[in-house]
Order: structure tokens, then sequence, then C-alpha cells
């Protein structure tokens, strides 16, 4: 039962952190990062780079033989800056691969800061995946919300789910970085 309690408090915290990050769309960084797999991030992310905030957008997860064309009429926005400076990782799988491909492209282009795009409740793991990678990195969240899960979790049973096991995902990263951190220092 304990362990319950402990689950569940730490589940609420969870919750109220990925709904409560700050709404910045004005800061420049030097990428634009966005991890595919939910609902409007992509879109989000163009319209973002559209309008200068960052030099390059890093899309992770696209999936091999995928052309930026194609994610162009896929999400509906076309691309009005330089297409060059647009990186397709085609490599990544989950949010682990993700976290390597964006470390890479970060390194390769020198990028001191990142805004990164992904689902609101994706954030925390996405976070210390990168960061775990990218130390020095500056990362400002742009959090992606989804019409589909709902902000009352205890009333709709696959928003709850999806959180929860995301909430299960991010502890199992948190821990692991810490164990690494700790490892480190020996």
């Amino acid at each position: 039962m304990f362990f319950i309690l402990v689950w569940l408090g730490g589940f609420v915290a969870f919750h109220q952190k990925i709904r409560s990050y700050p709404d910045d769309k004005l800061d420049a960084t030097d990428a634009i990062v966005v991890l595919t797999g939910g609902k409007n991030r992509l879109a989000e992310a163009m319209k973002l780079y559209n309008h200068g905030l960052a030099k390059i957008l890093i899309i992770s997860g696209v999936g091999k033989n995928i052309t930026l064309e194609q994610l162009e009429k896929e999400n509906r926005v076309v691309i009005e800056r330089q297409t060059e400076q647009v990186i397709l990782g085609d490599e990544a799988t989950n949010t682990i691969e993700n976290a390597i491909e964006v470390s890479e492209a970060i390194r390769r282009n020198n990028a001191a800061s990142v805004r990164l795009v992904t689902s609101y409740y994706h954030m925390p793991r996405s976070e210390q995946e990168i960061m775990a990678m990218n130390p020095d990195v500056k990362i400002v969240y742009h959090p992606v919300y989804s019409e589909n899960v709902s902000d009352k979790w205890w009333k709709r049973w696959g928003s709850f789910y999806l959180i929860a096991m995301e909430y299960n995902k991010f502890m199992f990263v948190y821990v692991k970085n810490f164990i690494l951190k700790l490892t480190e220092r020996d």
C-alpha cells in the first residue's frame, strides 16, 4: 500500500509538472528539435522554424526514405526558409534513439541551445534523455498539447493509461541517469 501511495503521489506531481510548462514562443535558439510520433508535433516545429526561432530544424524519427516534401504535405505546412538547414533523422525508432540522433546533430552543428518540441506528457523523459548526452545544452520547452489527451485523466481511462505509462518510463530514465551520474563521480 505504501508503494502505491508513493507512486500515486509522484504521478500527481508529474501530471502537474507536464501541465505547467512556461509559454515561451519568442526566445530564439540555435536549433529546433522535434521528436516525431505525436499529433501536431511536426506541424508546430515547422511553423516555429518558419517564424525564424532557430537556424536549424532537426526532425528525429522520420523513418527511412521519407522526404521533407512528404512531411510538408502530411502536415499541411510548407517550409518557407532554407530547407538545407532542415535535418531529417531517419534512424530513431524510440526516445533513446531520438536522443542519440539529436545529440549527433547538435554536436555537428555546434548548437548551444535547442527548442524541444514534443507532446507535453513526453517532455520530461525526452529532456532527461537529451540532457544526459548534452549536459551543457540549454533546452527551451515547447510542449504540444493534444485534444485527445484529457487534462482530467481521472475521468478517461485512455488518458490515465497514457500519462501513467509515460510517468513510469520517465521514472526509469530518471533513476538510470541518476545512477549513471553517481558512477561517473567514482
